[in-house]
């Protein structure tokens, strides 16, 4: 007997730490419509991640003077949830393929050389190998099952994430860029208008 399809709501991945959730059409909450979100952390108590394309106009040096000459572009905090949005989280890229982020002060590694740094440490001791930085203010945060029951209701799409996505400089076309190398129906989705009406 061959296995059902997987649904293409789900991106055929189970959601887990720096995956990738993309707001599929169907997701109006204005929080997260249109949005790209890296989860940070995920487990049976719940889930954690940042909006990667909402950003704010105010400098990252406005706020905090020490980051803002090592802040990505654009060099603004951004937007990262409706959850806690009084404090910061810096996602970080670090180092090259030979590079231990294990040895690293004030940083927890995510997935593949993106992690958490901690906006206490002095900068000095993280600057060096520091690939880019994103500020955020604010997260995402799903209870026990919460996210499990969005994916499943057509919510969101859950696709893998690749390092670069949480720095891109195009936070407008990050929404489509996401889906567009997905396989089938999810690059499909990328081609959708603006307005749904104008299909």
């Amino acid at each position: 007997m061959s296995e059902p399809p997987v649904s293409p709501r789900r991106g055929g991945t189970a959601p887990g730490a720096g995956m990738l959730l993309v707001a599929a059409p169907a997701l109006l909450d204005p929080n997260f419509a249109d949005t790209v979100v890296l989860l940070l952390d995920v487990n049976d108590e719940g889930a954690l991640g940042v909006v990667l394309n909402r950003p704010s106009p105010v400098p990252v040096a406005e706020v905090l003077p020490e980051w803002g000459p090592v802040a990505s572009e654009p060099e603004v905090l951004f937007r990262g949830g409706p959850v806690g949005p009084d404090g910061a989280l810096a996602v970080v890229l670090v180092g090259g393929p030979s590079d231990d982020p294990a040895g690293r002060v004030g940083f927890r590694e995510v997935a593949d050389g993106v992690g958490l740094v901690d906006l206490d440490t002095p900068i000095e001791l993280v600057a060096e190998g520091l690939a880019a930085l994103r500020v955020f203010a604010g997260y995402a945060g799903w209870g026990a099952g919460q996210l499990d029951e969005e994916i499943a209701e057509g919510s969101w799409y859950v696709v893998p994430g690749e390092p670069h996505d949480a720095f891109h400089p195009d936070t407008g076309g990050l929404w489509r860029e996401v889906l567009r190398r997905q396989p089938d129906e999810l690059a499909w989705t990328s081609t959708r208008p603006a307005d749904p009406g104008l299909n």
